[in-house]
Parts: C-alpha cells; sequence; structure tokens
C-alpha cells in the first residue's frame, strides 16, 4: 500500500521523536526541522560550534529511519574519487577488465562532516549527487539509491584552512540550521547520560519505504494560492533590485533568494504541516521554515559589513515587515 494519511504521518513523526529524545537531549526545533526536510526531500546543512551533537543527532536518526549510513570526514586532501568511487582494473581469467568500487556516496542517508574542508573540485562531486541523485565516472552515470538524502555539518568559527561553499552549492541546501549552546539544565542532563549510562538501545521506527510514501505525500499535498502568494513574496522581499522590497533588503542585500527559495519554502511548510497531521500548510507554516530558508540564500554587501548586519538580521527584518501585510 503505497497511500498515507497526515495522521499516520505525525504518528510517525511522535514515534521517531520518542526515539531520538532517548539519546539526544533538547534541539527540539532542530530535530523538527531536520525531519521535515528528509520528509520533503530536501539537503540540510548543520552550522554549530563543536560538541553540539549535529553527527550524533544525524548518526541516531539514521539507525531509527532503517537507512543505509555513511559518513564522510571532509579533508583537505579529500579527492571526488573518495566518496564517489573509482574503476579500477581487476585481472579475470587471464583477462583485465574495469570494475566499479562505489565510493560512500552510495546510502540513503550521508553526512558530510565539516563539509567547507574540502576542495572545491570534490564540494562539486558533491553538488552533482546531491542535484541530480547520480554520479558520472568514466563517462558513465550511475544512480544513487533512493531515498538519497545529504546532511552536511559545517563549524562556524575555524575558518583557516576551509573553502567557503560557493552560493551554488548552498542553493541545494533546503534549510540550514544553526545550532546554538543548551541550557543549563539540559547540559546537565546530557552530562548525565553520558558519564552515568550505557548509551540506550534505540528501536527502530520507519523503513525506507515508509519515508518514500511521506515524500510522495509531501509533494501530493494541496497548498492554497494565498499561501504559495505569501511564499513567493518572502523570497521577493530579499532581492534588492524590487521595487517592493523592503528598506533592509534594498540597503544591505548584494543579491536576494532566487525561486528555489519559493519552492523550499513551500515543500517545507507542506512537511511541516504533515508533522502536526494537517494535510495542507498555512502561512504560519511558511513563516517557520522561512529564516531556515532564506538566510543562507540571502548575500549581503559591504554595506551590511559596516553595518555589522548578517543576512539572518535581514531575513528578521523582512519577515517582520511581509509578515505585516493581510494573508
Amino acid at each position: 500500500m503505497n497511500d498515507i494519511s497526515p495522521n499516520e504521518v505525525s504518528a510517525l513523526h511522535g514515534r521517531i521523536t520518542q526515539e531520538l529524545n532517548k539519546v539526544i537531549v533538547g534541539q527540539e526545533q532542530i530535530v523538527r526541522l531536520l525531519l521535515a526536510s528528509l520528509f520533503a526531500r530536501g539537503h540540510c546543512l548543520l552550522i554549530g560550534v563543536p560538541g553540539l551533537a549535529k553527527t550524533l543527532i544525524v548518526r541516531t536518526l539514521s539507525e531509527i529511519l532503517q537507512l543505509s549510513f555513511k559518513r564522510i570526514q571532509f579533508t583537505p586532501d579529500l579527492m571526488p574519487g573518495d566518496i564517489i568511487g573509482s574503476e579500477i582494473l581487476q585481472e579475470r581469467e587471464r583477462r583485465l577488465e574495469h570494475e566499479f568500487q562505489p565510493g560512500p556516496i552510495f546510502a540513503n542517508l550521508i553526512l558530510a562532516d565539516e563539509v567547507n574542508r574540502t576542495p572545491p573540485k570534490t564540494q562539486a562531486a558533491l553538488l552533482e549527487a546531491m542535484q541530480e541523485h547520480k554520479v558520472t565516472i568514466g563517462g558513465q552515470s550511475r544512480a544513487l539509491p533512493d531515498p538519497f538524502l545529504v546532511v552536511a555539518t559545517q563549524n562556524p568559527i575555524e575558518q583557516e584552512g576551509t573553502y567557503p561553499l560557493p552560493e551554488a552549492q548552498l542553493d541545494r541546501f533546503m534549510f540550514s540550521l544553526h545550532l546554538d549552546y543548551p541550557a543549563k539544565a539540559e547540559e546537565m542532563e546530557i552530562v548525565k547520560r553520558t558519564t552515568l549510562h550505557e548509551t540506550p538501545t534505540l528501536t527502530p521506527t520507519i523503513s525506507a519505504e515508509d519515508l518514500l510514501r511521506v515524500q510522495r505525500l509531501v509533494l501530493a499535498a494541496p497548498v492554497s494560492d494565498h499561501v504559495i502568494d505569501y511564499a513567493v513574496s518572502l523570497a521577493a522581499a530579499t532581492r534588492p533590485g524590487n521595487a517592493e522590497s523592503p528598506q533592509a533588503a534594498r540597503d544591505f542585500v548584494e543579491w536576494g533568494a532566487g525561486p528555489r527559495a519559493s519552492q523550499y519554502l513551500i515543500l517545507g511548510a507542506k512537511a511541516l504541516a504533515l508533522l502536526r497531521g494537517k494535510i495542507s500548510p498555512e502561512t504560519s507554516d511558511v513563516r517557520e521554515v522561512a529564516m531556515h530558508v532564506l538566510q543562507h540564500r540571502v548575500i549581503t554587501n559591504y554595506r551590511a559589513t559596516g553595518a555589522g548586519m548578517k543576512s539572518r538580521d535581514v531575513v528578521r527584518s523582512i519577515l517582520t515587515l511581509v509578515g505585516e501585510k493581510s494573508y
């Protein structure tokens, strides 16, 4: 059976969260948005200082979802063949034949750890996989498993020896999620769990086929025109050349978000609505994902640098002003 109802999706969300909470303390919004991106077939970028459980969240999620999982530690000497695989010569029956050895990219869930530490050539190989869901080796295209999802991590405090992700690759990520330090009570719970108890046993909750069913429902879910209008208005408001853009965008933005942002605003809103058991999203769902969809797509200019304005500050201002309209 391929059909799945919004109530079943909401129940799956509850079971997944319950299992994650055995290992992860806090980070409820990050977990919810990460699940939304997975359900919407979107790749996700996790940004945070070391020790905030970025890797642990993704690894734990792969166990609960029963997905094949590979972690790739990106380093300055990593080459494209190290992640996508290569052809090697094998001798069979006194004949030399080319045999393809798949790389770690051939898995359902990829954790690209510290993705900004690898050179542009290797980043480009990952970009093709994220966009096309296939890789090209020796002139031959090879399809990646379905579902295929990339969750990349990035350390914002270490810039020496890094290669900033190009805008084209940043645009392939549905969400950029910033992890913050835990509250004191949460940190105390983390210490208790990791120093006083053994690692809990996780119960697999959802299969790859179940995930594909949810992803099909996200695509099929209806959206009202006024919700689409609101999403498009938000994306357009980040563009400095738009006469209707807020002053903050015209003053501080070099390049605004493109149409892919509008698409991801709607897909993210649909996935969030389904997590809550609703078949159709509302403008509030769009607003909840807006910061995470737009902040890495808004490129600020030199005036913003001088004024101490970051892209998330500009997006926050836009959300306040566009939110004043009547939808």
